[in-house]
C-alpha cells in the first residue's frame, strides 16, 4: 500500500520542487529522492500526527533545501544584466530556469484552481522565485501556492507558527519587489488569444516581418538561453527574424509551457521530415506578444511536452 500512496504524490510533488529549483533534471532527482526516503521510512510516518501529504513534503522540502545549498541563482536571460545580439559562448545549464509540461507541474485541477496553477508555473514566477532563500521560497510556495496552513507548513519545514508567518511575510516582499509587469493570463480558450498566436505562427513561418512586427510589442524581448542573447524591439527582432536562413522551413507546433503557449520548432532534415530544433515558450501582454525565450538543447525533451517525434511538410496543426 506505501508504494501506491506514495505513488500518488508524484505529480504534486513534481510541481512542488519544480518550484523551488526551477530545473527540470533536478526536479526529477528530487522526487525520486523524496520517493525513495519515505519509502525506506513508512514505518515511521504516523497518520494521527499528520498527513501524508504533509509528511512526504517535509522529506521532498529537506531534500530539495540541500540541493539548493550549493546551487547559483537560475535566471531568465532578460534578468541578467544586459545582453547583446552576439551568442558568444553559452553559459552552463545551470545558469537558467528550465521549462517544464503543464501536464508534469499542474495534473488535475478544479476550475477554480486552474489561474493560480498557471501563474504560479509561469517562467517569470519561477525566476522570481529564485531570489529567495530556500527557506523563504518554501514557505511561500507552501503557503501561497498549495495553501498548506501555516501549522502544516510549521510542521514541513521544522519550526514554529510565528516563523513562518514572518518568512511568509518577507518572502511576499522580496518576491513583489523581483516580479516583473505581468502577462496576460492565459486561456487555452480564449479566441482572441487563439488568433493572435495562429498570427504569429505564420508570420514566423513565412518570414513575414511586417506582420511580426504587428503582433509583438514595442518593448517586446527575445532569448536564447544557454546563450547570453538578447533582442529587444518588436521591429528588431522581426527582421532579425525574417532574416534568418536558420529558421527556413522551420514550423511551430503548439504545446503548453509553464502555464502559457508554447510550441516545439522543428527545422527540416536531410531525410525530408522536419525534426526537433527548440521549445519555444511565448508571453503574451495587453493582446500583443511580448517575450519569446528559445530554450536551446531540449531536441530531446518533445515527448514530454505532447510534440510529435518529427513532422511532415505538409502536416498542419490547429490551434
Amino acid at each position: 500500500m506505501a508504494v501506491e500512496e506514495l505513488e500518488a504524490l508524484r505529480g504534486p510533488l513534481t510541481g512542488y520542487c519544480y518550484r523551488l529549483l526551477g530545473s527540470a533534471a533536478d526536479t526529477d532527482d528530487a522526487v525520486q529522492e523524496t520517493l525513495i526516503r519515505a519509502s525506506s521510512k513508512w514505518e515511521q510516518y504516523d497518520p494521527g500526527r499528520a498527513r501524508l501529504s504533509t509528511w512526504v513534503h517535509r522529506i521532498a522540502t529537506n531534500v530539495c533545501i540541500d540541493m539548493l545549498r550549493a546551487a547559483k541563482r537560475r535566471a531568465l536571460v532578460m534578468d541578467v544584466g544586459s545582453a547583446g545580439p552576439e551568442l558568444g559562448a553559452p553559459l552552463p545549464p545551470e545558469s537558467w530556469v528550465e521549462p517544464m509540461p503543464d501536464s508534469r507541474v499542474l495534473g488535475e485541477q478544479d476550475p477554480g484552481e486552474v489561474v493560480l496553477g498557471r501563474e504560479s508555473v509561469r517562467l517569470a514566477f519561477i525566476a522570481a522565485l529564485q531570489h529567495l532563500a530556500p527557506r523563504q521560497r518554501a514557505v511561500l510556495v507552501l503557503r501561497d501556492v498549495l495553501v498548506f496552513s501555516a501549522q502544516e507548513t510549521a510542521e514541513i519545514l521544522g519550526t514554529t507558527v510565528a516563523a513562518v508567518n514572518s518568512a511568509l511575510q518577507r518572502a511576499r516582499a522580496s518576491l513583489e519587489a523581483a516580479r516583473p509587469d505581468p502577462f496576460d493570463v492565459y486561456d487555452p480558450e480564449d479566441a482572441g488569444q487563439r488568433h493572435l498566436l495562429r498570427r504569429y505562427v505564420a508570420a514566423f513561418e513565412s518570414h513575414d516581418v511586417a506582420g511580426l512586427t504587428a503582433i509583438l510589442r514595442e518593448d517586446a524581448v527575445a532569448s536564447m538561453p544557454p546563450f547570453l542573447w538578447r533582442l529587444e524591439g518588436a521591429r528588431r527582432i522581426a527582421t532579425t527574424v525574417g532574416a534568418a536562413d536558420s529558421c527556413a522551413g522551420a514550423r511551430l507546433m503548439p504545446c503548453h509551457v509553464n502555464g502559457a503557449p508554447g510550441f516545439g520548432q522543428y527545422r527540416p532534415g536531410d531525410d525530408g521530415a522536419l525534426h526537433p530544433f527548440a521549445l519555444v515558450a511565448v508571453d503574451v501582454r495587453d493582446g500583443q506578444i511580448a517575450r519569446m525565450v528559445t530554450f536551446l538543447g531540449t531536441q530531446d525533451r518533445f515527448a514530454e511536452f505532447g510534440l510529435p517525434e518529427f513532422l511532415r511538410g505538409a502536416e498542419h496543426v490547429s490551434m
